[in-house]
């Protein structure tokens, strides 16, 4: 019991680093690539702080409630000296991280090229909603989250549903529009958002899919 214990929770850890650096690193992407490509600073600094506090930190915090996985005592022990980032964990930072920028780089090209007025806001949602859908993702290195279900750890359901709640608070909320400077968006732009930001979670579905593969050869 108390390996399988210490297993779960070294998992838990490697997944929050595994979420927060990737949501990270598709921030810098997303900062740092915009005005390369001539365009305009994609993000404010309180849309920023927005993303740090509450879009990373919530469902970063249920991570570490996740439940065991099924294979968790099936798996061979770990050598003392591994990485923190071994498995491949520092590639799906890069890469996922890279997607996520582009993702919203490519959207705020996009709006702006369409003359939207509200493309900040937009920008700012697939951002949000992205990471939103990584961490749902996440949650295992190799099973489905179609396999685990979304009840299998409530608080992260929870924490997810919050944080999509008060993103929706943000954007339609008058006086949050104020302080955040953002737009309200039509229906069309809304689902638009949610469905760009929709292809991490299917990209690392996917990555998973060929992960499982290569452990049943």
């Amino acid at each position: 019991k108390a390996v399988k214990e210490g297993r779960r929770i070294f998992d838990n850890i490697r997944k929050f680093i595994k979420y927060t650096m990737t949501s990270n690193s598709g921030e810098l992407w997303t900062l740092f690539l915009a005005p390369l490509l001539g365009l305009p600073i994609p993000l404010l600094p309180i849309h920023i702080l927005w993303i740090n506090l509450v879009t990373d930190g919530l469902p970063a915090l249920a991570l570490a409630m996740e439940p065991g996985e099924k294979n968790i005592m099936q798996r061979p022990p770990r050598k003392s000296d591994e990485s923190i980032f071994a498995g491949g964990i520092a590639f799906h930072i890069i890469w996922v991280g890279l997607l996520i920028g582009g993702l919203t780089i490519g959207t705020q090209a996009y709006e702006i090229y369409t003359d939207s007025e509200h493309w900040q806001t937009i920008v700012f949602t697939v951002l949000c909603l992205a990471q939103m859908w990584h961490v749902l993702a996440v949650r295992s290195d190799t099973a489905s989250l179609f396999t685990q279900g979304l009840m299998s750890n409530k608080l992260l359901t929870v924490a997810v549903s919050l944080t999509f709640i008060l993103q929706l608070a943000i954007i339609y909320m008058p006086f949050l529009n104020v302080f955040f400077n953002t737009q309200p968006l039509t229906l069309f732009e809304l689902l638009t958002g949610i469905l760009v930001s929709s292809v991490v979670f299917f990209a690392v579905e996917i990555e998973k899919f060929f992960k499982r593969r290569k452990m049943r050869r």
